[in-house]
């Protein structure tokens, strides 16, 4: 069951409808104990950087974007990066860009999720949200937290104008230097919002497949649209 709620807001005269979106971190994990025992052993590998353990625990044909080829081959190669695989520019960032892949993956299986159907399970839990046509999902983000301030410039001492919890929000442009992001919320007032707590909607998402023989397995790690 999606647990969102909606609250839409018409303004009159104006043909536009603004809308707040709002989704309960649920995780529905603990219906299948035999998932919550895989996830947890995964975690604990992934933690461990253990990459043949991670790789192990992945579908032959893992999905892990949306132009490569995927499978365990390209799986290794994400986890361990090695240096001279990269342009010469970008070897001197191979440790940050291997470890920042790692803590993606662990963050991301760390999030609530909710089950597709009895053999398919996704993480982050936020990903089940339908947006409205209106909205960009490139510009969209999950406040991935509770009574996170919304301020009124980007600054951590500044006016709260609001606290925000578990909302989708807009940005029009990401501001990677900015510790502080404007972000306009679903009535269309805007403010300034801790980077922390927002989660790019076509950000890293992960699925865990059952197989026939109730073995669990990671089958997607990816992001974008």
């Amino acid at each position: 069951m999606i647990r969102a709620l909606i609250v839409c807001f018409v303004g009159l005269g104006s043909p536009l409808v603004a809308q707040r979106i709002h989704l309960s971190p649920v995780d529905q994990a603990e219906k299948d104990p035999t998932l919550t025992i895989f996830r947890t052993q995964l975690l604990t590998d992934i933690i461990a950087r253990d990459t043949e353990a991670v790789v192990a625990a992945s579908c032959n044909q893992i999905y892990l974007s949306h132009g490569g080829n995927g499978g365990h081959d390209e799986f290794r190669h994400n986890l361990t990066l090695p240096e001279e695989s990269l342009s010469e520019e970008y070897r001197p960032q191979a440790d940050a860009l291997r470890e920042a892949y790692w803590k993606n993956l662990q963050k991301t299986l760390q999030q609530p999720g909710y089950f597709a159907d009895s053999a398919e399970f996704l993480m982050p839990f936020h990903w089940q949200i339908d947006l409205p046509d209106e909205i960009d999902i490139f510009e969209a983000y999950f406040v991935n937290g509770r009574h996170v301030a919304l301020r009124q410039s980007a600054d951590s001492k500044a006016t709260i104008l609001e606290q925000i919890s578990h909302e989708v929000v807009t940005i029009a442009k990401f501001d990677e230097n900015a510790l502080y992001q404007h972000v306009t919320i679903g009535d269309s007032r805007t403010g300034y919002m801790h980077r922390d707590y927002l989660w790019p909607i076509v950000g890293y998402r992960a699925s865990l497949t059952k197989t026939a023989n109730g073995d669990w397995q990671l089958c997607s790690f990816v992001a974008g649209d």
